[in-house]
């Protein structure tokens, strides 16, 4: 019983805090609602802490994706290795290296709930890496759309590379090989409402 409130609560406040991004954006507040961006991922990793039985094996396994995501990220930033050259703009806060914090922690939402949705998909290691990584592609897909004119980042000339599709397969398929060794339980409905809610307030965005 209190599995199932606490996954009630979560899913409702996942909803709420997207879909109320959504029409803030809409409505003219884009600005205020964008600033408010890495409180919204922390909130999102929260909810999958809260819903998880943490442990050092789970804290391990998202510390994975977060360093890989974050090396990788530094040298996209400075040297245009593996995503190609871009720069991050301000509405993702705090920044090592020019690097913002919240984009590891993007990195360790991302990798945790693909891998929810992948193992649904088979029981192969390797497998469901590679859907994962797939998984991770299409929403990044979808996001770089929106991303300059959020002020997340944008690349060199405002063409995103092919080159960054290819870096972000890669490095999300080594970040979910390594994750899934060490993390073998997942809460696959949090999971799926937060992939689908960060998914639906981009795609929003393709049209408005």
């Amino acid at each position: 019983m209190q599995i199932r409130r606490k996954s009630i609560i979560s899913i409702t406040l996942i909803w709420i805090f997207n879909l109320s991004g959504i029409i803030g954006v809409l409505v003219g507040y884009e600005d205020w609602f964008l600033s408010l961006t890495p409180l919204h991922l922390l909130i999102y990793l929260m909810l999958i802490l809260w819903n998880s039985n943490v442990n050092k094996r789970l804290l391990l396994g998202l510390a994975i994706p977060f360093g890989i995501g974050m090396i990788a990220e530094f040298l996209g930033v400075h040297y245009g290795f593996i995503f190609g050259e871009y720069t991050y703009g301000e509405n993702l806060g705090v920044k090592i290296f020019e690097v913002p914090l919240m984009i590891g922690v993007n990195w360790v939402i991302l990798v945790y709930c693909t891998a929810a949705i992948a193992n649904r998909c088979s029981n192969s290691a390797v497998i469901a890496s590679f859907i994962g990584a797939i998984l991770m592609v299409i929403l990044d897909m979808v996001i770089e759309v929106s991303a300059p004119r959020f002020d997340f980042w944008e690349f060199k000339n405002g063409i995103v590379p092919l080159q960054n599709y290819i870096g972000w397969f890669v490095i999300a398929f080594i970040g979910h090989l390594l994750f899934q060794k060490l993390v073998k339980t997942l809460h696959t409905i949090i999971a799926i409402h937060i992939f689908i809610a960060i998914a639906v307030f981009f795609t929003t965005f393709l049209f408005f």
